[in-house]
C-alpha cells in the first residue's frame, strides 16, 4: 500500500498523490479460530494487536458487507509510513483491510469492483483524497455526491521529484479539522479553486507553474499556529522558489520539485526532521496471491 499526501495545497478533499513508500501487509486464514497480529517497522509499539487494529477492523467492515469471514485469521504488517504525520497512513491499512478481505471472499472482486472498493473505503476514512490514491497509485481528483465517492486518475509528468519532510512530531487529522472555520470568503474560494485546477496541468506538464499552483488560502493558513516548525519549513522553502505544501493534515511538508532541483530541496533537511526522496507510485494498491 503506498503512502499519500492528500490536498497538495489547493486541494482540500479532493487531491491525491500516491508516494514509493509502502506498508506491506500479510493475511492468512488459520485452520483455528481466533486473530493473531504481528506488526514490525512503524507504530510497531502503539499500534492494537487485536480487533481495534485498523487494517483488522477494516477487514471485519469488508466482510460484513461480502460475507464469509473465517473464523481464524493472522495478519502480518510491515509498515513503512509514519504514523501521524500526514502521508496517508490510515488510508493504507484501510485500503489494505478492504481489499485483503474482498481477496479472501469467493468473488469478492465481482461483488466489490475498485469503484465500489473506493467507495467503501472512503466511507471507513471519512473523505476519499488518500484511499482513493492509494487505491489507484498516482494523482487522483476525488470527490463525493450522494451515491458516496468517486474518483479520476491524472497523469504526472516523469520530471516531478517530490521531498517529504518527516518531522518527528505528530498530529492529529481530526484535531486539525476543529482549526478549520465553517465558511470562508467568496473571494477565498475563487482563489483556491484556480489554484487547484491549475496544479493538475502543473503536474502533468508545467511544473514552472507549481509555486502558483500551491498556493492555498482554504486550510494551511488556519492550522499554522498548531504546527509552527511546519509552516516555518513552509515558507522557507517557497521563499527559496521550492513549491512547498503541508502533506495532508500535517505535519509533514512536501516540496514538489522537477528531479533538476530535487537535491536543492533536500539540502533544507534540518535538525529534527527527515528529507525523504520519494518517487510518485503508478500502481497503487497491490494484491499477491501466495
Amino acid at each position: 500500500m503506498p503512502a499519500t499526501s492528500a490536498n497538495l495545497g489547493p486541494g482540500f478533499d479532493s487531491l491525491g498523490l500516491a508516494l514509493a513508500l509502502y506498508d506491506d501487509v500479510v493475511v492468512r486464514v488459520m485452520d483455528e479460530p481466533g486473530l493473531h497480529i504481528d506488526v514490525a517497522g512503524m507504530g510497531a509499539a502503539s499500534v492494537p494487536r487485536n480487533a481495534r487494529n485498523l487494517v483488522v477492523k477494516s477487514m471485519k467492515a469488508t466482510f460484513r458487507v461480502l460475507g464469509g469471514a473465517p473464523s481464524g485469521l493472522e495478519v502480518v504488517c510491515a509498515n513503512r509510513i509514519p504514523h501521524g504525520r500526514g502521508l496517508g497512513s490510515s488510508a493504507a491499512a484501510i485500503v489494505a483491510g478492504v481489499i485483503a478481505a474482498r481477496g479472501l471472499v469467493v468473488n469478492g472482486a465481482e461483488r466489490m469492483d475498485d469503484d465500489a472498493a473506493l467507495e467503501f473505503a472512503a466511507s471507513l476514512e471519512g473523505h476519499p483524497d488518500n484511499v482513493a490514491a492509494c487505491l489507484r497509485g498516482g494523482l487522483t481528483i476525488a470527490w463525493t455526491d450522494e451515491r458516496g465517492a468517486h474518483a479520476v486518475g491524472a497523469p504526472v509528468s516523469p520530471a516531478i521529484a517530490p521531498v517529504a519532510f518527516v518531522p518527528g512530531s505528530t498530529s492529529s487529522t481530526k484535531a486539525a479539522r476543529k482549526l478549520l472555520p465553517e465558511t470562508i470568503g467568496h473571494a477565498d474560494a475563487a482563489r483556491n479553486a484556480g489554484r487547484a485546477a491549475l496544479l493538475v496541468e502543473a503536474l502533468r506538464s508545467r511544473p514552472d507553474a507549481l509555486m502558483a499552483a500551491t498556493e492555498d488560502s482554504l486550510h494551511q493558513p488556519f492550522r499554522a499556529e498548531s504546527m509552527p516548525r511546519s509552516w516555518a519549513l513552509l515558507n522557507e522553502l517557497r521563499e527559496a522558489g521550492i513549491a512547498a505544501v503541508i502533506s495532508g493534515a500535517g505535519p509533514t511538508v512536501l516540496a514538489l520539485t522537477p528531479s533538476d532541483e530535487r537535491p536543492r530541496a533536500i539540502e533544507f533537511e534540518r535538525r529534527g526532521w527527515s528529507a525523504m526522496p520519494l518517487d510518485i507510485d503508478t500502481g497503487g494498491a497491490q494484491v499477491l496471491a501466495l
